[in-house]
């Protein structure tokens, strides 16, 4: 049996589920001390600090 090519839907859906679950991933809730956790050089632990500190920011008016 020859190898099936998916049609072009299904390959939408296989790239656009693949980028989800990474941006899932990569999202805010990260446990601590669990494994996932970023370094702070990392672009989205430095997103992060500043919408935290824009959060406070937030609050205090």
């Amino acid at each position: 049996m020859g190898v099936t090519r998916l049609k072009r839907k299904d390959r939408k859906n296989k790239t656009v589920s693949r980028l989800e679950v990474q941006f899932l991933k990569l999202g805010r809730n990260i446990e601590t001390g669990s494994r996932s956790k970023q370094s702070a050089k990392n672009q989205i632990s430095i997103n992060n600090a500043i919408l935290n500190e824009v959060e406070i920011l937030a609050k205090a008016k």
